[in-house]
């Protein structure tokens, strides 16, 4: 549940009205999909529903339903998904160049980053599927190729629970700076967020800025009964979106650039995606698929074949798991969870909610291949409460030493990882 509240008399007299035909609508349109249905508040069930959260002045809201996930176990997923079903995916692996025949886009050639070995991968297609590095790529395959994505920066932050002691996710819809804020319960945290700010640069670990964080503070104190401050933020990270750049749309902020996803096939046969987002992911995979078919890149296939696929781990149809507003454990593995209970360590909790079985089920099963690997994606301490994580690093590269082999630089990599952590503490 998504509470929304609405303050003082505008509130009261044209707010939630306003609000709940608009979310109402979103609720019919999405007809037999739809979650549950949105229906006005008063302040009395408003402050019972999402607790912590500024009563005075309160004049009501509107509470509807969304989804919640975790969008890099989802990715790990899909990847584990993909073995399964024929791929090779190879993890820590860079593109550093395109392969050509008869002018044509052949391949790549790519940089294990963990053997430091080269090596071409010839292809039939390439897609460029890289986010918001689309543009190095289509210059590799084209020096003049035109920017395709304007990258924009959001910030997020995490406090505990404490703050705001509810299991309903709460959205303000319009900030000072015309933006959305939320406070959404995240295994057993609160994520605060978000900016929309435009990124000229394009690090490898996009980091916020002390203004960013301020902003998101200073908003979350009008309306949090016990507003957070800095000494009270768990962690600090920023993430960066492709928004797509049209021609039209040169020099316009973020906040007008298109959410949706984009496909472009250059003279040379490279397939670039960027855009979308991750409710829409599978659609635009096919929409991909299609455009490679129409570019004579790939066989004809029919389509809709991952329509009804359920990827690794998918608990049977039916099976209650609990959101993800409760602490990590054993539930975020689905029907994986005994395999990960047969594990040794299974009993030995190397953080709350995290075993030593569970480490080591990361490192035979989901390809983690360094201690950030575990504590950033295959678990999500790091963005839990980076503190913590680093405290931890030297015992998950003990775990992973003992699954990898020797040949595992266990030192290195806790060190990597503790010197990642120390910048998502706030700025």
């Amino acid at each position: 549940s998504f509470v929304l509240p609405v303050y003082g008399w505008r509130g009261r007299v044209w707010d939630k009205w306003f609000y709940r035909a608009g979310l109402g609508a979103y609720s019919f349109l999405a007809g037999r999909d739809s979650l549950g249905p949105t229906r006005l508040m008063g302040p009395k069930e408003l402050l019972a529903s999402a607790q912590g959260l500024e009563p005075s002045g309160l004049a009501g809201g509107v509470c509807y339903v969304d989804g919640q996930f975790d969008d890099a176990r989802l990715a790990v997923a899909l990847a584990r998904t993909a073995v399964y079903a024929g791929a090779i995916v190879l993890n820590g692996c860079r593109v550093v160049g395109m392969l050509d025949s008869a002018d044509r886009v052949a391949g790549v050639a790519i940089h294990d980053r963990e053997t430091g070995r080269q090596h071409e991968v010839l292809a039939r297609c390439v897609v460029n599927a890289t986010g918001v590095w689309v543009d190095a790529i289509r210059h590799m395959d084209d020096a003049r190729a035109s920017r395709l994505v304007a990258p924009s920066r959001g910030t997020h932050v995490v406090v505990d629970h404490d703050f705001y002691s509810s299991d309903a996710a709460l959205i303000i819809p319009k900030t000072s700076d015309g933006r959305v804020l939320f406070a959404v319960p995240w295994m057993g945290r609160v994520i605060l967020g978000t900016t929309d700010t435009l990124e000229d640069d394009l690090p490898l670990e996009p980091r916020p800025t002390r203004q960013d964080v301020d902003f998101i503070l200073s908003t979350a104190a009008n309306y949090l009964a016990k507003p957070p401050g800095h000494n009270d933020v768990r962690s600090a990270w920023a993430g960066l979106r492709p928004l797509v750049k049209h021609a039209e749309h040169r020099g316009a902020d973020t906040k007008r650039l298109s959410r949706e996803h984009t496909i472009l096939v250059s003279p040379r046969g490279l397939v670039t995606v960027t855009g979308g987002k991750w409710t829409t992911y599978r659609q635009m995979a096919e929409d991909v698929l299609d455009a490679c078919f129409r570019g004579d890149l790939l066989p004809f296939r029919p389509g809709g074949v991952t329509r009804h696929l359920r990827l690794a781990g998918a608990p049977p149809p039916g099976t209650f798991n609990p959101p993800l507003s409760s602490p990590p454990g054993l539930h975020l593995y689905g029907a994986d969870a005994p395999t990960v209970e047969a594990l040794p360590g299974g009993d030995r909790e190397i953080l709350p909610g995290l075993t030593e079985a569970m480490i080591r089920f990361a490192a035979r099963h989901e390809m983690a291949r360094s201690v950030e690997d575990v504590l950033a994606r295959r678990s999500r301490w790091l963005f839990l409460d980076a503190k913590a994580a680093a405290g931890a690093a030297q015992a998950v590269a003990a775990i992973l030493q003992d699954e990898l082999g020797e040949s595992f630089a266990a030192a290195e990599s806790a060190n990597a990882f503790i010197h990642l952590a120390e910048d998502y503490l706030p700025p």
